[in-house]
């Protein structure tokens, strides 16, 4: 495993606008709610494909609070009047759908209505309110049919030494179950490609997860030869200072390492003012904020493979036939088979029943 350079510190703020209602124009958003309500908003019918090209590059899964955000800003910009806000309420997963739930408010001075819609987990099809079940079930086998098809077509680029990079927030479930699955194949492939854990350069799970994301990260740069065994015990039990010591980690190396990149990138001091958080609810992790850049990652996790972004089963067998597929000449342990069935999101072992989900 190539060890990690130190990075530029780089600012990654978030501006988000918020309009100002306008209390002349009840009337107005009354009949506007009603239109919404009822499903019939022709401009997000119509508009829906722009999503795409707006916001998305590619058809990665984002978490439901990305997704949340851009189903509001759209609606902002493009289907509603001037002056009415728009307010996400909540988001959540809808269980084996691929899609997300949100609950948005619409208001103009007096007038406010609280309507539920649906949004594509890669935030390229926003539904309104109203769809009949027959109509969406049609559209939602169309938008799988067509995804399979460009994953199909997705070629990784090969090289006598690929590159791999999962990014991962150290505390996400779906994170985690990536993880799982990526460290039979780090065994495996460790010795013949440049495999690492990188982080998304914000976090979702408090300062606990900052800290961990700081530990892992130096694990890695200082103490290679012991990570795999860390992780794989994190990954399991969450309990890093058991990982710790069943890893035998020089924790003096560690702490000087861990107080050291945090001071480099103002881990801590953005922490404490939350003025730099993502949305007013993010932590920033900057550590590796140039390569999230450069690779677009908007979640955990994502897995790029020779600089390509790539979506897959989370099993240790799909893992390793991605990876391999990057090879120029695949070597003698890409033979190896491995365990077919996803592995679990969150912490604990045994097998999960999906691959989708991120945070």
């Amino acid at each position: 495993m190539a060890k990690k350079r130190s990075k530029t510190e780089k600012k990654n703020e978030e501006k988000v606008s918020v309009k100002e209602g306008n209390s002349g124009e009840d009337k107005g958003i009354r009949k506007y709610i009603g239109v919404f309500v009822s499903g019939l908003i022709i401009g997000i019918i119509i508009g829906v494909a722009f999503l795409s090209s707006v916001y998305v590059g590619n058809n990665s899964t984002i978490s439901a609070e990305e997704a949340g955000q851009k189903a509001v800003d759209w609606i902002s910009n493009y289907a509603v009047r001037p002056g009415t806000e728009v307010k996400l309420i909540n988001v959540s997963e809808v269980d084996g759908e691929g899609i997300y739930r949100l609950s948005i408010n619409l208001s103009m001075g007096n007038i406010s209505q609280v309507v539920q819609s649906y949004i594509t987990k890669d935030a390229k099809y926003l539904f309104p309110q109203g769809i009949p079940t027959g109509e969406f079930a049609e559209l939602k086998k169309e938008i799988e049919q067509q995804n399979k098809e460009q994953e199909q077509k997705l070629e990784i680029p090969k090289s006598d030494t690929p590159d791999i990079k999962l990014f991962v927030m150290s505390y996400c479930p779906f994170g985690l179950q990536a993880e799982k699955a990526f460290l039979p194949v780090y065994k495996l492939l460790k010795d013949k490609a440049d495999m690492t854990i990188n982080f998304v350069s914000y976090a979702m799970h408090g300062k606990k997860e900052l800290d961990e994301n700081l530990r892992q990260y130096c694990i890695q740069l200082e103490q290679e030869d012991k990570f795999y065994e860390y992780l794989s015990c994190f990954v399991v039990t969450g309990n890093y200072t058991k990982c710790l010591e069943e890893a035998k980690i020089d924790k003096t190396k560690l702490n000087s390492c861990t107080e050291r990149v945090d001071k480099e990138y103002n881990i801590t001091e953005m922490y404490n003012d939350r003025s730099t958080w993502v949305s007013g609810r993010f932590p920033l992790f900057n550590v590796e904020a140039d390569l999230n850049e450069k690779y677009g990652v908007r979640g955990s996790p994502t897995l790029v493979i020779n600089d390509k972004v790539v979506s897959i089963n989370r099993s240790p067998e799909a893992y390793k036939e991605a990876i391999c597929s990057a090879f120029t000449n695949p070597p003698e342990e890409c033979n190896q088979k491995l365990s077919e069935s996803p592995t679990s999101p969150g912490f604990g072992g045994g097998v999960g029943s999906s691959s989708g989900g991120q945070c």
